[in-house]
């Protein structure tokens, strides 16, 4: 299978690139989003073909970047994080490529995406207490000169994925 789709813009100037993938292709990149430590024994039999289909079918999802990589998910709790927020961020214009630099190196913020909306960027923050919680939004954040603004909605219960 090697036709590829354009699916739109990258960085500027970019196109993006990605493999056209098939219905088994789909029900591999599930079955590995729902358990990542599945053997390919178990993935092959899953989706009903052969172990050597699966391995060359998983080798290919992750050569073309369909499988960016296999993560260990985590009870925040378990690990001692017991304050999560939302915080969206006010952005000065067309400084999202330094500030994301920036926001790489505090590891209390666990996702980050530029979004459009009444914000320019959201922040997933996870720290051991409100304490924790203030420090990033109040004296990391907020020191940041890009932003302008922040707004913090604290999470209640994570539902987790879905």
């Amino acid at each position: 299978m090697s036709e590829e789709v354009a699916v739109g813009a990258g960085r500027p100037g970019q196109m993006v690139v990605a493999p056209a993938l098939d219905e088994l292709d789909r029900q591999i990149v599930e079955a590995l989003t729902q358990d990542g430590r599945l053997s390919m024994r178990a993935l092959a039999d899953q989706v009903h073909i052969s172990r050597a289909n699966a391995y060359a079918r998983v080798e290919r999802l992750t050569a073309t970047g369909v499988i960016t990589g296999f993560t260990t998910t985590v009870d925040p709790l378990k690990l001692g994080l017991a304050t999560s927020a939302y915080v969206t961020l006010s952005l000065r214009q067309s400084s999202w490529r330094a500030l994301r630099e920036q926001l790489q190196t505090i590891p209390e913020i666990k996702h980050m995406a530029l979004v459009g909306g009444d914000f320019d960027a959201i922040l997933l923050v996870r720290a051991a207490d409100n304490e924790g919680l203030r420090r990033v939004v109040l004296e990391k954040l907020q020191a940041i000169p890009e932003v302008l603004g922040t707004r913090t909605a604290l999470i209640f219960e994570d539902l987790g994925t879905l």
